[in-house]
This record gives C-alpha cells, structure tokens and sequence, in this order.
C-alpha cells in the first residue's frame, strides 16, 4: 500500500489462498492522504478504532512521530497488525515511536487527540465505541471516521452527530468517503446502551425463556437469530460427551444449550471477537452459574492449538462474511480445524444457508455428511471423523 510516508507491505491473517482479499482498500488510503495534506499533528494522542488488517495503525506507526493507541474487536485483525508492523521494522520503528494495541474490552485512554474510526459493519459497535472514547475527547480533539461509500449511511453520521459533534462528509473518492466530526462537550449524548439482555423465545429447547447477554458488535445483537434459532431446535441431546466446543460462539446461547443438555461435559466457548467471548462468557454466567469451572472462554483463531483428536463435539454455526466481503474462507477454516479436533468418531454440527452448500466442504474432509434437519433457508448438518 503506497501511503504518504513511503510504501507498506500489508497482509491478512491468517493467510489463505482461497482468500484473496487485500488487506486495505480505499478507504484507508483516503484518510492516510488526508491527515498528511490537512497536516494533522500526529505527535499527540492518536487513537485507531477498528482497523482492520492494520493497515492504518502500520502506515502511522512513526509517521511525524506517531505512537498510535489501535483499538479492535478482531484476535484475527490484531495478529495481522502484529505481523505487518514487524515486517514494516522487525524492532519497532525506531525513535520510541510503537503501536498499542488495544481490545474493545480494554479500557479506552483518558486522553485522545486524534481519533480515527474505521466506521464497523455494526452500527451498534460504532455506538459502543464512541461512547466509550467520548469521556477522552477535549475541544481540540480531531475526529475523523473513513469508510467506503456503501458503509456510510444517514445512521452513521446520525451516531457522530448524537454522541461527538457537527457532523459533515468529504466528497467520495475512489468510492470511500471521509466523516469530519467536532467535539462538542456540551452534548448530553445519553449512556451506552451497551450490552443487551434478552430472554430467548420458547421454541428453543433447553434455552427457551433464558436470558441472553449482547456486547455491541455481535451477529444480531438485539434478537435471535434465525439460524441459530433453527440450529437451537435440532442440536442433539444428552450426548455424553465430555468435551464440547461452541466454535465461532457469537453470545454463546448454542455451548450454554449444550452444557445444560450435558451437565457434566466441558464447553469451550471460541471467537475471534472479543466481544463475542464477553457476550458468551456473560450469557453462561446468567444461565449456568452454578457450573463456572465447567467452561473455557478464548478469543482466537477458532481451534488453533487445540490439540488433535481431543474433542468429542464441535457446533458450528460460521460466518460467510468477512466485514462487507463475502467468503467461504472462514467456513473452509472452521470445518478443517474442527476435523483436526475432533477424536475417531467425534461430531461436527454445522448449521448454514441452504445455498451455501456447506455439505459439500464436509463431504471432502470428513468423507460423508449427513442432514439433520433443513427447511427452505437454512440446513443443519451432522459430519463424523472416521479414525
């Protein structure tokens, strides 16, 4: 990526070739272009919220003195981050100049004099987010969101406007467009409504009725899902096993399902958000309390370094986005890995759209699948290990 203080050479993690996606776009070079023509100072301050590949937090790492402060919700984001700053300066970038990176569950800094917003697929994290950083925020504080045009809509700058300042937008170029927000103290923007609580509907299985906890940024944060709702209502029962993982958890509810159906089974809850494992982690609290030491709750890259054949039962309900990108990458990644965990004879419960033709991954790495159940949109599919 050509940026105004030299070239960087970027990457996604983990890498794949079924993915061939760039780590930055438009967007990202669009603001890069602008903090060098405005003359931003970048010398303060500078807090990075939702790069995604690191991409802007490795550009400014060292520009003009840069130490920016990079706050994610992505383990997978981060590890990207880690990996493309090293290989921009294997030691750092020298003159005391370092990034710090930062998880959405950290405490933000009590001081921001350059806030930059790589504007989330969520509208609700953006929410989250602004009003966690908004108590840092001084007078002089520059604000300035970028996105490409398709993510930026009068909801977003609806949000900039409520909870920072005046709001307006740059003209579009290459397809991004930059948001220019001014702190105006004497907002009263509201409290966070962040996390949600929930009760489940009735209709699924040992969870009906049960309250669900929602960190903002969470896949349907403000209902039940339809596919995991269909997913709840035909996950097997009592099924012995003594080890158990919810993969790509999301808010839990389907590992919570699992360790109310198997009291005595170990669940491991794992996401690459961080606010998904704090979704899971609260919503086990609220229904499984009596059972802390029964569950394991990890942020990272699914089931890397779990060791093989030590599960008994995966459930899987994987994602087919990657921010706006459609892929089935994740999907490829999960099944692999989930094959890899599970012992001779374990199980991989996997719910996806029908379209998607998930049974065909499974066919070539398990050999056979099996459907559960299907209905016009979705599928739930049962694949065992063989030996």
């Amino acid at each position: 990526m050509t940026t105004p203080w030299g070239d960087v050479d970027l990457t996604r993690f983990p890498a794949d070739p079924r993915d061939p996606l760039r780590a930055w776009d438009a967007a990202d070079t669009y603001l890069l272009k602008h903090l060098a023509e405005s003359g931003t100072d970048l010398s303060g301050a500078v807090v990075v919220v939702g790069d995604r590949w690191g991409a802007l937090g490795t550009a400014l790492t060292g520009a003009d003195g840069c130490s920016p402060t990079l706050i994610s919700d992505s383990y997978l984001g981060q590890r990207a981050t880690e990996e493309n700053l090293a290989r921009k300066s294997p030691a750092g970038t020298g003159h005391g100049t370092r990034a710090e990176l930062l998880t959405t569950q950290d405490t933000p800094p009590d001081r921001v004099d350059v806030l930059l917003v790589r504007v989330p697929k969520s509208l609700a994290l953006l929410e989250d987010q602004l009003h966690r950083l908004r108590p840092a925020l001084h007078e002089g504080t520059v604000v300035v969101g970028t996105g490409m045009v398709k993510e930026i809509h009068t909801s977003t700058l609806n949000l900039f406007e409520r909870i920072v300042g005046p709001t307006r937008t740059s003209l579009a170029e290459k397809k991004a467009r930059l948001i220019f927000s001014t702190p105006d103290l004497s907002l009263s923007p509201g409290r966070d409504p962040w996390p949600l609580r929930y009760r489940l509907p009735d209709d699924v299985g040992v969870v009906a009725g049960r309250a669900v906890v929602n960190h903002a940024g969470v896949f349907c944060a403000e209902r039940l899902d339809i596919g995991t709702r269909f997913f709840l209502q035909h996950l097997p029962r009592a099924t012995g096993a003594a080890r158990i993982v919810d993969l790509g958890c999301g808010n839990g509810v389907v590992g919570t399902s699992a360790a109310l159906t198997d009291p005595d089974a170990e669940i491991l809850f794992t996401d690459e958000s961080h606010q998904a494992v704090a979704s899971a982690a609260a919503t086990y609290a609220e229904n499984c309390g009596d059972r802390p030491g029964k569950a394991v709750f990890r942020v990272g890259d699914g089931l890397a370094g779990v060791p093989d054949g030590s599960v008994d039962l995966v459930l899987n309900n994987p994602p087919f986005h990657t921010h706006q990108a459609t892929s089935d990458a994740t999907a490829w990644r999960m099944f692999a890995q989930a094959h890899a965990a599970l012992r001779p004879g374990g199980e991989l419960w996997v719910v996806g759209n029908r379209h998607l033709g998930h049974h065909l991954k499974l066919r070539r790495l398990f050999g056979r699948s099996e459907l559960i159940a299907g209905n016009p949109k979705f599928v739930v599919l049962k694949a065992v290990r063989r030996g």
